[in-house]
């Protein structure tokens, strides 16, 4: 699907880079996405050391393979404080590519103030995969047919 756009100076290559199993990746944002935590699994998987990932945005993984709605759904979900849960292509620092099955939640305040979110992400299903990455080509398309760009902040 790729089709030579860069983001964050990053260029995809087609080379999928496999999790294990049982990995965890999780990592926090404040309310803009920024990130503000990234676990070790989270960095070894991305490719990034903790200081090149917090401060920046969560987007700093996004493959241009996402269709911006996706995250679109994803931002309208946590913003309300309701769970976000999807099927997410992921870009390394080195250009390859990951999937993830990734749970986000809101973090409230004693108020019930979102504060920020944390997300959970394990390695997705073939299955997953497989009807997400035909769902994501028909998304971008019709994306391109709008004349919506793939490489912006959503």
């Amino acid at each position: 699907m790729y089709e030579g756009k860069k983001m964050h100076n990053i260029t995809p290559i087609d080379e999928e880079y496999q999790l294990e199993k049982d990995a965890v990746l999780v990592s926090q944002t404040d309310t803009n996405g920024i990130i503000t935590y990234a676990n070790k699994k989270f960095r070894e998987v991305s490719g990034y050391d903790y200081k090149e990932l917090v401060g920046q945005p969560h987007s700093i993984v996004r493959h241009p393979d996402m269709p911006r709605a996706t995250f679109a759904k994803m931002w309208d979900t946590i913003r309300s404080g309701q769970v976000f849960n999807g099927i997410i292509k992921n870009l390394r620092k080195d250009g390859r590519y990951y999937w993830v099955a990734l749970e986000i939640l809101p973090i409230k305040d004693e108020k019930g103030n979102i504060t920020g979110y944390i997300a959970a992400a394990r390695p997705a299903s073939r299955k997953d995969v497989e009807e997400n990455e035909e769902l994501y080509g028909r998304m971008l398309e019709a994306q391109r047919e709008k004349g919506e760009f793939e490489n912006d902040t959503l």
